[in-house]
């Protein structure tokens, strides 16, 4: 899931409904050996990266751009290439090499993160480079994209009266999309999952100059690390997972976990705001909370026009929402863009929230090559989102059994919560007819023979639940060290001081905690 990363194009209610963590297309792990030994690989291992300044107006000025040959298929090396767009900032002093940065997602670029947000990261300059990349599909890194097919999967989870009405015209329509999906796409749909960007960050590894990978991720980016610990045991060096995902659970129980995690937020949001006396829902919580469901069944029956010549419904705001929710510093924002659309019925607050990006622009050098920024297709983040979670997901339900089981799981949902349940249960029927994804971080991912790794979880995340970091520490064993951050919001390293100066003492001079320290919450104010 995104580490306070969103992208809003003017596909709208697409990019909405895929950021809930919906999935696409998959594929299995790959046959080659999981280094530089297999057949084929040892010239994508012989490069360094050529770094020069990025290009773009507003591109900041310490901020160096390059990019890494990788082979589209593992398996088969001799049978083509991707490039990967690489950023970085240089260490101020002696460098002692990278730390390598993945801010989830999946279907974030990195890139434009850095770009963004690299303030937060300068701290780790005082030893490192700090590089972060656009995995393969994402980003200018040959990115995927679902063309027309994203109107078919709204089409098909927007109305959930047309699935209990007929849900094999439901399920014909997943299939439809999904080929759609797969037409637009590209060759790199079919080795897009996590297995093969891990393998892609050991051939960043070894460009980068280091022989061992200093990595921190969120979110997203801590199934991508610890999938990387698992095939590359004896090169990890400082590795942190903030935000920390899950290994073993499924997308439905995935998506279950996500609407109780955010109506959670949601209720902690409105009992901050009815304190205020600007609060849009009044000064009643429980008043509030109904009337934030009847805005959002409001916006459904009549959305509202947008300044992109869209419409905006009430699964847009939910969307929108749900992404403000990410960070408790975010709330002064809400509170506001809430108050717009309450009283003046004004979408263009609410909407900032799934508003994307910063990119740098960066010169097309043919097939497989770095794409031009204005060339990102607009759903690239919803259809890479899709593509990468299903690559990662070996269940596959039949037709009968999803017919049988959405009575059961929608009353579920909504019990979980009357404001996110419709949202995240899209995420049960997107993988319908698209290939198997591996078993491999199911199975594979566990007990796995590294040095010590700090493991992050915020008991207030409304993303990934705090018993997601106690699971996977349990799964990787003795490697885990895990550090409890008593503190809300999406990870903590961007929010939390303690954390921050934890996270930095490990990666910077390999200062580890005591396994189940904590930091205490902290009051970030009304801002």
């Amino acid at each position: 899931m995104l580490a306070k990363l969103s992208n809003r194009s003017s596909a709208g209610r697409c990019a909405v409904a895929a950021a809930a963590g919906l999935a696409l297309l998959g594929a299995g792990l790959p046959a080659a050996a999981a280094d530089d030994s297999g057949p084929g690989l040892s010239r994508f291992y012989r490069q360094e990266v050529a770094w020069s300044a990025c290009e773009g107006a507003g591109a900041p000025e310490d901020l160096q751009c390059g990019k890494v040959t990788v082979p589209l298929d593992y398996a088969r090396p001799e049978a083509g290439t991707l490039d990967l767009a690489l950023a970085r900032y240089r260490a101020t002093g002696e460098s002692r090499g990278s730390v390598l940065l993945n801010f989830g997602g999946p279907g974030g670029s990195g890139v434009s993160e850095l770009a963004a947000a690299g303030k937060n990261f300068m701290h780790l300059t005082n030893g490192y480079d700090v590089v972060a990349f656009d995995p393969r599909g994402v980003g200018r890194s040959s990115p995927v994209s679902c063309g027309e097919g994203a109107a078919g999967l709204l089409d098909a989870t927007d109305g959930d009266e047309d699935v209990r009405r007929d849900p094999q015209a439901v399920l014909r329509l997943l299939r439809e999309a999904a080929a759609e999906c797969a037409e637009h796409a590209g060759p790199v749909l079919p080795h897009i999952g996590t297995v093969d960007v891990s393998r892609d960050m050991d051939v960043m590894r070894q460009a980068l100059g280091d022989e061992k990978l200093n990595y921190l991720g969120f979110s997203y980016g801590t199934r991508l690390g610890a999938v990387y610990a698992a095939q590359f045991p004896d090169k990890v060096g400082r590795v942190v997972l903030d935000g920390v995902d899950t290994l073993t659970e499924p997308l439905s129980e995935q998506g279950l976990a996500g609407a109780q995690g955010q109506q959670t937020a949601l209720e902690n949001f409105i009992d901050w705001c009815v304190e205020d006396i600007a609060c849009p829902f009044g000064q009643d919580a429980r008043e509030a909370r109904r009337q934030v469901v009847r805005l959002v069944a409001a916006l459904d029956e009549d959305p509202l026009p947008t300044a992109f010549g869209d419409v905006f419904t009430g699964q847009d705001l939910v969307g929108a929402i749900g992404q403000a929710l990410y960070s408790r510093e975010l709330w002064p924002s809400l509170e506001r863009a809430l108050a717009l659309l309450v009283e003046d019925g004004d979408t263009r607050g609410v909407e900032g929230f799934a508003s994307g990006g910063f990119g740098l622009p960066v010169r097309e050098d043919g097939p497989g090559g770095l794409v031009d920024e204005e060339d990102v297709p607009l759903d690239n983040l919803p259809a890479a989102l899709m593509a990468i979670n299903c690559a990662d997901d070996p269940d596959r339900p039949s037709a009968e059994r999803i017919t049988r089981d959405l009575g059961r799981l929608r009353a579920a949902y909504e019990e979980a919560s009357p404001v996110f349940g419709r949202y995240r249960l899209t995420q049960v029927l997107m993988c319908y007819g698209r290939p198997k994804g591996t078993d491999f971080i199911r199975h594979e991912v566990k007990d796995v023979d590294t040095p010590k790794m700090l493991l992050v979880g915020t008991r207030g995340d409304p993303a990934t639940p705090y018993r997601w970091t106690e699971q996977t520490a349990e799964r990787l064993g003795p490697s885990a060290v895990v550090l409890d951050n008593k503190g809300e919001g999406h990870t903590g390293y961007a929010s939390s001081k303690c954390v921050r100066r934890t996270v930095d003492a490990f990666l910077l001079y390999g200062s580890l905690p005591p396994d189940r320290s904590s930091c205490g919450a902290e009051d970030d104010g009304r801002g």
